[in-house]
């Protein structure tokens, strides 16, 4: 069975999301969800989805071997990235390299990097007249947006679309494509 960890800092729903695309899948399951939010109602999901949840602070992440030691404890075969906005530790990256995966809510190179998520890269979107958006799923390395590109898909952006359109458009396209490419990425191993 491959064994999935979900970031997220949080609403949690691509993590919701994954974790219903998987709940009867014969070899994937997600295993287990980490927050760096306390109060993040992703863990209210990750309960109600009786998925265990950790919450763990900065300190945690960068500066011991906590979580890695529990994502190697829980033999967790792919990290995933939905929603979470703090840079990866080198730490975690060396534990699990080309193992750890995230989803952008743009084209990339386009929009991205450290303060572009959610609605900032919507309404840089907009102002900028692009006339396409969409996600990126790529891997994690040590920069924000940085890895090397797994999947794009894209929508266009009508001249009369606001922030808020292209945001239901582009989220669209995260609960079709974001649970399927995990489980290729997890199927080609």
């Amino acid at each position: 069975m491959y064994k999935i960890a979900l970031f997220a800092s949080g609403s949690g729903t691509n993590v919701e999301n994954i974790v219903l695309y998987f709940k009867k899948h014969p070899s994937i399951e997600v295993s287990l969800i980490l927050s760096n939010k306390k109060d993040a109602y992703v863990l209210e999901r990750a309960k109600r989805l009786n998925i265990p949840s950790v919450v763990f602070n900065q300190h945690q992440f960068n500066e011991t071997a906590e979580i890695v030691d529990r994502l190697k404890a829980d033999k967790i075969d792919l990290v995933v990235l939905a929603g979470f906005l703090w840079l990866i530790p080198p730490s975690l990256i060396e534990a699990f390299p080309n193992k750890i995966i995230n989803i952008h809510p743009a084209l990339l190179p386009k929009y991205g990097g450290k303060g572009m998520y959610g609605s900032k890269v919507h309404e840089a979107v907009v102002s900028n007249h692009e006339k396409e958006s969409g996600i990126t799923i790529h891997y994690v390395n040590g920069e924000y947006d940085k890895g090397n590109i797994i999947f794009q898909t894209e929508i266009v952006v009508l001249p009369t679309d606001t922030p808020d359109n292209v945001a239901h458009k582009v989220h669209d396209l995260e609960y079709e494509n974001f649970p399927k490419v995990i489980e290729q990425l997890l199927m080609e191993k």
